[in-house]
């Protein structure tokens, strides 16, 4: 298996409540609507998409039930500070949590964390050290 992410399935639990905050909060644009899935635009990266969390966990053979930290984190490296600050305060206005404010991070870098409606962690981050950093933007 190569070290590979063909695309990001997100179970959800409301479908409209999510793809409002995906696409009014941060600005995502869908590129297909199947009712019981959505994928937006990958704009350079791994498709991500929605199911409905009780599908996606039946699809997989799981319980849709879970609580508590995953172990997963959505990582999106940015190019400066200053977006890392825009993109938690996007995040902030469409709704999310944020689980720790933008600032400096312990080995350098700089960033801060949200979970979205269904309780996803996304990490931001921006480190000036590096020149092959896997920029999201």
């Amino acid at each position: 298996m190569k070290a590979h992410v063909s695309s990001i399935l997100l179970g959800v639990r409301d479908m409209e409540a999510s793809k409002r905050f995906y696409t009014e909060g941060l600005g995502w644009k869908v590129q297909h609507d199947y009712g019981i899935s959505v994928f937006f635009e990958p704009d350079g990266g791994s498709p991500v998409g929605f199911y409905g969390r009780e599908g996606l966990a039946d699809q997989v053979g799981t319980s849709p039930e879970g609580s508590g930290f995953s172990g997963l984190v959505l990582t999106y490296v940015v190019r400066s500070e200053a977006r890392v600050d825009e993109i938690i305060a996007e995040a902030e206005k469409a709704g999310a949590t944020i689980l720790k404010p933008a600032g400096p991070l312990p080995w350098g870098g700089y960033g801060g964390s949200f979970a979205d409606l269904d309780g996803y962690v996304w990490s931001l981050g921006y480190s000036a050290q590096g020149e092959d950093q896997p920029y999201a933007e």
